[in-house]
């Protein structure tokens, strides 16, 4: 059962300093949502970073639309 009485102790360390933080800055960027996805490092290797990536899958995405067989064919 929990215990009712106060936690005397702080609820933060001192050396936390959030004096020049602020509220929510990332929560508009947060409720977009994320796709992350984790390479191997083998596949990391080729690229130098994420524009190279999505390049690269924008566009095998292209051809592969364009090679995608139609339904009845």
């Amino acid at each position: 059962m929990k215990d009712d009485k106060p936690n005397d102790k702080p609820e933060m360390r001192d050396e936390y300093d959030f004096s020049q933080g602020v509220r929510g800055k990332y929560a508009e960027r947060y409720a977009e949502g994320s796709n992350l996805v984790v390479l191997s490092p083998d596949v990391a290797e080729v690229f130098p970073d994420s524009e190279a990536v999505n390049d690269a899958l924008r566009a095998l995405a292209a051809i592969a639309r364009r090679t995608a067989r139609k339904p009845g064919s």
